[in-house]
């Protein structure tokens, strides 16, 4: 059995592995964010595992993730600042399939910090540096 008292909430290794890989599914599907990943992911498979370790390291501590995903966002410049909101809206359809309730406000609530500090951090690394803050 996993240790899980270090998680965040009461979410399991599997849970993440599922959520993840129907996630992606649905993105793939998606008539806006699927060519933006199909521009960058080849190995989908390969993909899921680590944006899995990326949740289990978020919500479990595992220590099993080491990159830095704000510098790819910022760094691929199809990604935009108005991808996330539907990319988040993708993340909780798939919670609200899946998961219980209190699993899906908990996640939920994490992918919403995330995703946010993905998009303002988006918006602010590219704007010229003498330009006023957007703060939106």
């Amino acid at each position: 059995m996993q240790d899980t008292s270090l998680a965040r909430f009461e979410i399991g290794a599997d849970d993440i592995k599922r959520v993840v890989r129907l996630f992606y599914a649905a993105v793939r599907q998606d008539p806006t964010l699927g060519p933006v990943f199909a521009a960058h992911v080849t190995d989908w498979p390969e993909h899921e595992e680590k944006i899995a370790a990326f949740w289990r390291n978020a919500i479990l501590r595992e220590k099993c993730y080491s990159g830095n995903p704000m510098r790819v966002h910022v760094s691929r410049p199809d990604v935009k600042a108005e991808h996330f909101p539907i990319w988040l809206g993708l993340f909780h359809k798939t919670l609200n399939k899946e998961l219980s309730p209190l699993q899906v406000q908990q996640w939920g609530a994490l992918a919403d910090r995330i995703g946010e500090g993905f998009r303002t951090g988006i918006v602010a690394m590219r704007q010229p540096k003498d330009a006023p803050p957007k703060l939106f």
